[in-house]
């Protein structure tokens, strides 16, 4: 039903006005327009045993409920919102209805209650992109460690019980510095690429390609760097092999004539 609310205040009190009725089919069906506009809002709407924010919200439950997801849901919302429904009410409100009469349904209301309330989808970034990619979380910037990056890497705990567990992000053109590892007994590191594509050296060796599921097990002792592909994201699980005394030592940086090749 396309119709607006109107308010009039009346002493204390709030009154709901319609002429939508007679506007729009007085002449063609005078009975449903005084039903509608008399007794459905007339003398429904004004029922002083609920409140207004109480009906408007059992009036879009209902609608929703239906299935009714056209204009006049759009005005019902409207007039959720200004008897006071908020934000955070609504997309509690339809969520909860949405297990009951269909998820679908639910999808449908938001899609209507996002303009209401003016709430617009953030653009999402190419961080945010590729997060959406991956299983682990992509976690906070790697400040920690950040002089020995050449670009901005992030890190995530994974699990730091019996076996360190950690997911290392790159975005494009990041890595990490020459370094080695060490331990007087074991030691060493497991790298495992979860997204994206990046690359592993070995001094001496070429550089290793990394895509999701590449495994690269680094013994102690040995100088490497790993880190992004120039045009991708990367990221890997970096598992510390338990081991005694275990410490990294730290090098010089990749430079761009040892990188740049890379595609």
């Amino acid at each position: 039903m396309l119709c607006k609310i109107q308010i009039q205040e009346e002493h204390t009190m709030k009154k709901i006005t319609q002429t939508a009725g007679r506007n729009q089919l007085g002449g063609f069906a005078p009975d449903f327009a005084h039903y509608n506009d008399d007794v459905l809002f007339g003398e429904n709407w004004n029922n002083p045993d609920i409140d207004l924010k109480t009906r408007c919200i059992i009036t879009v439950v209902a609608l929703m409920s239906s299935g009714i997801t056209d204009s006049s849901l759009t005005y019902h919302l409207e007039n959720a919102k200004a008897h006071g429904v908020t934000k955070a009410e609504i997309a509690a409100i339809v969520t909860h209805v949405g297990f009951y009469v269909g998820w679908p349904k639910a999808w449908a209301v938001f899609r209507l209650a996002k303009d209401v309330w003016n709430e617009k989808s953030p653009e999402l970034t190419e961080k945010d992109r590729y997060q959406n990619t991956i299983l682990f979380p992509i976690g906070a910037p790697n400040d920690g460690f950040q002089q020995y990056f050449i670009g901005q890497s992030y890190l995530a705990p994974v699990s730091k019980e019996q076996v360190g567990i950690f997911n290392v992000t790159f975005e494009p053109g990041c890595r990490n510095n020459w370094h080695v590892h060490h331990a007087d007994k074991g030691g060493g590191q497991i790298l495992i690429c979860i997204g994206g594509r990046g690359y592993y050296q070995e001094w001496g060796k070429e550089a290793v390609e990394m895509k999701p599921g590449d495994c690269i097990n680094i013994p102690v002792g040995v100088k490497h760097w790993h880190g992004a592909a120039p045009d991708s994201w990367f990221s890997h699980l970096a598992i510390e092999v338990p081991g005694e005394n275990g410490s990294n030592e730290w090098l010089e940086p990749v430079d761009e004539k040892q990188y740049g090749w890379l595609e």
